[in-house]
């Protein structure tokens, strides 16, 4: 009701109520309850969004149990990825495993954070790990994969919610949080921040330009790049920096130098149709990188990968969409040297693959597999790649008197540990390595070794001279 007109109406309110109260049949109170009526529904306005059920149940109906507390995820004991975050977020447990919890993430907990900490946005790792913006975070620390994993990002308007929801006490019963906030549908995928090549002499960085992921499309390419050094030069440490909707960033060199693919071409696996370009994955010689594409990785001191004037590499990338919305991929890759008088050891590259694995639907079980080598190596590094139903991977040594000592466990699939050995694991001709990986096939359908998201591998990477 407009203000001018209040006053009018309120006189002539006032007189009907003083005329009426003089009729013996129809009581005073009833014009006083008749005025605070009338002016109770002058005195209302517009909705603000702000809605009587708690802001925390909006976040656990309207983006918790939608994006995250799904079966593989945070659902439950039971997904293969809980050994590696300890986190379900259903219905009634959410908040208590949220708010106050120190994160597993080893540098967040590290730096005093708790997964969800009230009043306090910075130290709140949830609040990392679904940011939208460029540097929300130190850019020498890992922090993981922002979520939700895979491609199937929240909307601006979810992440604003939860950053409100936390700033203001992050409370289990408080309404205050306006849900017209949700309002902003577009999508939040985290821009990457520029990875700052080595300084001059010490290095050199490979990138792979900003390109197109389509939606609902696991897109994997190779780009042939051209390492710029013209002598060789001697690589201890590579550096690697992804977008959060990877599967993962490999580097290979070529085992026949004679069959190279054209330079700084993107080389699709897929066909359009959806058939495999095998092309694309012959001749390659594993060279470093992983799942994990915000990873960094030493070699022990005097060891080095040796890179050959003008090497060819070919780079390869990795991405989900599980968007309706086009997103980009994009990857920097610092290759960090050493003097050749500070060499004592070339490094060679470790690729024992193990392709006989299938699970039935529901099956957990374990595969091993034995890798012998027919000369003295001595293992440097180790580090190991499978996909999101692995629940443990563990190397043993094969063979002679350390047979079956456990030399590296990972629980950690997205996040695999890469192990340095200052004392190499010294393994003469017969005796080896072996692969001890535990899978939960939590899905309805058979799932065997393939190049998918959704199938499963079993890979030891590591160096050795």
């Amino acid at each position: 009701m407009q203000a001018f007109l209040f006053p009018a109406i309120f006189s002539n309110i006032i007189t009907d109520c003083v005329l009426l109260s003089s009729v013996r049949y129809i009581p005073y109170i009833l014009c006083v309850v008749c005025l605070v009526t009338i002016i109770g529904s002058c005195e209302k306005t517009e909705p603000t969004g702000v809605t009587e059920k708690p802001s925390f149940e909006i976040i656990q109906e309207k983006i918790l149990n939608t994006s995250c507390a799904i079966s593989g995820c945070h659902a439950s004991s039971s997904d293969p990825s809980f050994a590696q975050h300890g986190l379900v977020l259903t219905p009634g447990k959410s908040y208590a495993n949220l708010v106050g919890i120190t994160p597993k993430n080893s540098a967040a907990a590290s730096m005093g954070m708790k997964l969800v900490k009230p009043n306090d946005l910075a130290n709140s790792f949830l609040a990392h790990k679904i940011a939208c913006e460029a540097g929300h975070h130190a850019t020498n620390v890992n922090f993981g994969s922002n979520m939700p994993l895979g491609g199937n990002f929240l909307t601006k308007g979810q992440v604003a919610f939860i950053n409100e929801w936390i700033s203001k006490g992050a409370s289990a019963t408080d309404a205050s949080i306006n849900e017209s906030l949700l309002k902003d549908t577009s999508v939040c995928q985290p821009s990457i921040t520029p990875l700052a090549p080595p300084p001059s002499g010490s290095g050199f960085q490979l990138k792979i330009d900003p390109f197109d992921i389509t939606p609902n499309f696991e897109r994997e390419i190779f780009v042939r790049k051209n390492t710029p050094n013209t002598e060789a030069v001697y690589v201890n440490r590579i550096q690697l920096r992804g977008m959060s909707n990877s599967h993962h960033l490999v580097v290979y060199s070529f085992r026949n130098p004679a069959l190279l693919p054209p330079e700084n071409n993107i080389r699709d696996l897929r066909n359009t149709n959806g058939t495999v370009n095998l092309e694309n994955l012959q001749n390659h010689v594993f060279m470093g990188g992983g799942t994990d594409v915000n990873a960094d990785f030493t070699l022990p001191p005097g060891v080095a990968l040796q890179v050959s004037p003008k090497m060819p590499l070919d780079l390869n990338a990795h991405y989900f969409n599980k968007t309706s919305y086009t997103l980009k991929g994009e990857n920097y890759i610092n290759f960090y040297t050493i003097p050749v008088s500070s060499v004592q050891n070339i490094a060679k590259t470790l690729d024992l693959n193990n392709l006989d694995i299938t699970l039935q639907p529901g099956e957990r079980k374990t595969f091993v597999k034995n890798f012998t080598f027919s000369e003295t190596t001595r293992v440097v590094l180790l580090t190991s790649h499978y996909h999101k139903l692995g629940e443990k991977f563990v190397i043993k040594i094969f063979g002679g008197n350390r047979n079956g000592e456990i030399v590296y466990t990972s629980t950690d699939w997205e996040h695999p540990a890469t192990v340095s050995f200052t004392t190499p694991i010294t393994l003469k001709p017969g005796e080896g390595l072996t692969s001890e990986v535990t899978y939960n096939n939590t899905t309805k359908k058979t799932v065997s070794f393939g190049l998918t998201s959704e199938d499963e591998m079993n890979i030891i990477f590591g160096y050795y001279y």
